[in-house]
């Protein structure tokens, strides 16, 4: 019997309410507890998200201090730091490097710092829509993840979420794990950066960035624990099956992104940064601060192919 059971709407037949506890583990069944000499975690959630304090982040880091992040960030999926006031551009591209080598978005503009991309939004532009996605997943390597700092926030408003794709994983019914397991997608990134450019500049981009495809369950590169990997903008297809049954297979999944057992909310304040493990969540910029302004400096981690 299927270990998830849910409820359906009367109107749209989808699944609707999860009766029973989730599952909602922070790391894979069986892996070995963390232990922190240098570092202060404090959890936002049981299973995702943790405010780390102890380290200065603009300071140079030594191997023991480096492995500690990394093995938060493994842990929590996503870590934050406060008031972290003199971390600038040049910080920021040296404790991307503690993961692996910066990437550039093909579509973010770019600062004067190479590697970094600049968010901004503002009076013309922050009420644009967002959407929970995966960073790059339209690329044949996608990033490993990613390093954001504030640099201009509004009074309020403005937060991030983030959400958990193993626990989304997890908690599906053992049919649907079954059925999804040796499933492929196929993801492109025209139908979201697209609507913004004209057809030459989509022809220009096309040259480097082909549709690519990616497994719909994927094991994390660093951890092996199963993710569920598709996301609303960038997949676009399940490859080899019907439309409609590819459309009404992705709808179903994309969905769990939004169920907020399986989220965390952070509300930015100057001096604040986040690291996220872009393989391991989805994330989405909550555009409630119109007509405040917002900016944001991000670095991609370079990433692999995904298995």
């Amino acid at each position: 019997m299927d270990s998830v059971v849910t409820a359906s709407s009367p109107v749209l037949g989808k699944p609707l309410v999860h009766f029973g506890k989730r599952v909602l583990e922070r790391t894979a069944s069986g892996a070995p507890s963390s232990d922190y000499r240098r570092l202060g975690v404090h959890p936002l959630t049981p299973h995702i998200g943790a405010e780390i304090d102890g380290v200065d982040l603009s300071a140079p880091l030594d191997a023991e201090l480096a492995d500690e992040l990394k093995q938060a960030l493994l842990e929590w999926k996503v870590i934050f730091f406060r008031d972290q006031h003199a971390f600038d551009a040049e910080s920021q591209l040296t404790l991307a490097r503690v993961w692996g080598e910066p990437e550039p978005n093909p579509f973010f503009p770019k600062t004067a710092t190479a590697g970094v991309s600049r968010l901004a939004k503002d009076a013309d532009s922050a009420g644009n829509k967002n959407i929970w996605h995966s960073d790059h997943s339209f690329m044949a390597a996608p990033a490993l993840g990613s390093v954001l700092r504030a640099v201009d926030i509004p009074p309020a408003g403005g937060d991030t979420m983030w959400a958990d794709m193993a626990a989304a994983y997890d908690n599906l019914s053992a049919g649907m794990k079954e059925r999804i397991e040796p499933l492929t997608a196929e993801h492109d990134w025209v139908h979201s950066w697209g609507a913004m450019m004209t057809a030459d500049q989509i022809a220009t981009h096309r040259q480097s960035l082909p549709p690519v495809e990616h497994p719909v369950v994927v094991r994390h590169p660093r951890t092996g624990r199963k993710l569920l990997y598709v996301n609303e903008p960038f997949t676009i297809r399940i490859v080899g099956l019907p439309e409609d049954e590819s459309r009404d297979l992705l709808h179903e999944l994309v969905l769990q992104a939004r169920i907020p057992e399986y989220q965390v909310r952070f509300r930015w304040q100057p001096g604040s940064v986040a690291i996220w493990d872009n393989i391991a969540t989805q994330h989405y910029a909550i555009n409630d601060y119109y007509p405040q302004r917002r900016v944001m400096e991000r670095i991609a981690i370079t990433g692999g192919p995904l298995s």
